[in-house]
């Protein structure tokens, strides 16, 4: 529970910091190709609200990294050989990538220029996806485990290390929460510039936000729905146990196993209750044949099965607000079709209120992934109860009670600080600050006042 709680808060602000960082070398290099003031001015928008996400960032991952040795050191000493140099690897490439250019990215720009001020904000966007890909190495080692032997000590040892890093798992697991991360930056930058659209601010800067916000839904959400069937494949022949708790299978259906939409899982009776469903649908999406026999719970020992009804219901929010994501996009194809993206309220309105879907979308998806492998810490090989440290209950319990207090308070004062930021609008540059493709061509900043044009 402690370690649970401490990840959910943990894994928002990367997921955000992804997208963003991302989102800005965009702005940025849209600025240097263009000229258009809108870029510059989103580009320092964004940049001091991605400055407090990785910070908070940092900070929570610190707490993480001392619970493997204070909670885990079972699971810690079993693993470390194959677990440990990853989680260096995250360090070394990815993480010193990413805070060794941030300086650079966030006050640099009048210091080296804007051809390095570029390439900074690049390494920090490909740092923060080269830490995503490590630590997705990692977990979905621990999912799939590949390219190991145990030794004598009961030790996990590298055997083969492509094997190790590239697992069944990684890459489905990859893109899917790259995309993720995309798609929660998308939904935040479209809720705040709703939210200044509402207001009845339509300056260019908001305009543009709102409108590369919804394209990002619009385009990447299909693909994340496909890339999310295709990692559910993958499941099914890696986890299936993980697939019949997501899908509540209790029972073995030898001639098409139905898809619940909706029930209550009773895991003590093996049912599910006032269930909803569609005959035979689940062997369609799984198998891509409606009679393809689905095995269910019932051919699997108790002690192995992971608690039904939080997969269950944690795999349906994922899943419902990956499709409300899909109708917001094509709501907006529709609306900017008809030349309305900046005037339908009703839409912006939409796209305030799914502003925080996408970390509730991440957070469930996290959820169904870890505790569906349950009761496992490494699938199949080592269970839960075997990994932890021998420290008593009530001293976790203790720490566990000292974490919400100072989390709720450290960072529920950066979220409202982050919110804050998010509700003043993006101010206009000045003359001096705005066309960066001049300077970097060589114009002299005295001479800005002389080309602008009337206006300006």
């Amino acid at each position: 529970m402690q370690f649970a709680f401490t990840v959910s808060f943990h894994i928002i602000f990367p997921a955000f910091s992804i997208g963003l960082a991302s989102y800005l070398a965009v702005l940025n290099g849209l600025w240097l190709w263009t000229g258009r003031r809108d870029y510059l001015t989103l580009f320092d928008y964004w940049k001091k609200i991605f400055a407090v996400a990785f910070g908070m960032g940092v900070v929570s991952g610190l707490v993480m990294s001392y619970q493997f040795g204070t909670n885990w050191s079972v699971f810690s000493d079993r693993t470390g050989p194959v677990l440990g140099p990853l989680m260096a690897y995250e360090v070394l490439s990815a993480f010193f990538l990413e805070a060794g250019f941030l300086g650079i990215m966030l006050f640099g720009r009048e210091r080296v220029g804007n051809g390095l001020h570029m390439f900074a904000t690049a390494m920090v966007a490909f740092g923060t996806l080269m830490s995503a890909t490590w630590i997705l190495s990692v977990n979905s080692w621990m999912q799939t485990p590949a390219g190991y032997a145990i030794n004598e000590a009961g030790q996990f040892v590298p055997e083969d290390w492509s094997a190790i890093v590239l697992n069944p798992s990684f890459p489905y697991r990859l893109v899917h929460m790259v995309l993720a991360a995309y798609l929660t930056t998308a939904l935040v930058v479209g809720a705040t510039a709703a939210w200044h659209l509402l207001k009845g601010l339509t300056t260019g800067p908001v305009r543009t936000d709102f409108s590369m916000a919804m394209w990002m839904a619009a385009l990447v959400t299909p693909v994340q729905i496909f890339a999310g069937d295709m990692h559910g494949l993958n499941t099914l022949e890696h986890q299936p146990v993980k697939v019949m708790a997501m899908e509540g299978h209790f029972d073995s259906h030898p001639d098409g196993a139905p898809l619940i939409l909706f029930g209550i899982p009773d895991q003590s009776e093996k049912r599910v209750d006032y269930a909803i469903q569609i005959p035979k649908a689940s062997s369609l999406i799984l198998k891509h044949d409606l009679n393809a026999p689905l095995a269910g719970l019932d051919t699997v020992p108790d002690e192995n099965e992971p608690p039904v009804a939080i997969v269950f219901w944690s795999f349906r929010v994922m899943v419902g607000l990956g499709f409300a994501m899909l109708g917001l996009g094509l709501w907006s194809l529709w609306a900017r079709w008809r030349g309305s993206l900046y005037d339908w309220t009703w839409l912006h309105r939409a796209a305030l209120v799914m502003g925080p879907a996408g970390f509730v979308a991440i957070l469930a998806g996290w959820v169904t992934t870890e505790v569906g492998r349950q009761p496992f810490t490494v699938y199949g090989l080592l269970r839960t109860s075997d990994s932890l440290s021998p420290i008593d209950a009530p001293a976790v319990a203790a720490s566990l009670a000292s974490f919400a207090v100072v989390y709720f308070f450290v960072f529920g004062a950066g979220v409202f600080y982050l919110l804050r930021l998010m509700s003043e609008p993006p101010e206009t540059h000045d003359d001096a600050l705005s066309l960066g493709p001049l300077r970097s061509a060589g114009v002299n900043p005295a001479a800005r006042a002389i080309v602008a044009e009337p206006g300006e």
